[in-house]
């Protein structure tokens, strides 16, 4: 991770054809469109949005 408390997430699969809390959660980390990258703090909520959307989403190591 490139900051101590922070976690980067990118977006690599689309959310069409998903239901609307997954596009919901992927929205509530941030993201918009394909291959775009959020940096976030590092909080049990945030991985836990991580985790229900992980099909959808990596986490980026630096």
């Amino acid at each position: 991770m490139s900051v101590a408390g922070k976690v980067r997430v990118k977006q690599v699969k689309s959310a069409i054809g998903y239901n609307r809390r997954q596009r919901a959660t992927l929205r509530g980390l941030g993201l918009r469109r394909l291959h775009q990258v959020v940096e976030l703090e590092d909080t049990p909520a945030v991985r836990g949005m991580i985790a229900k959307v992980r099909h959808l989403v990596v986490v980026v190591e630096d």
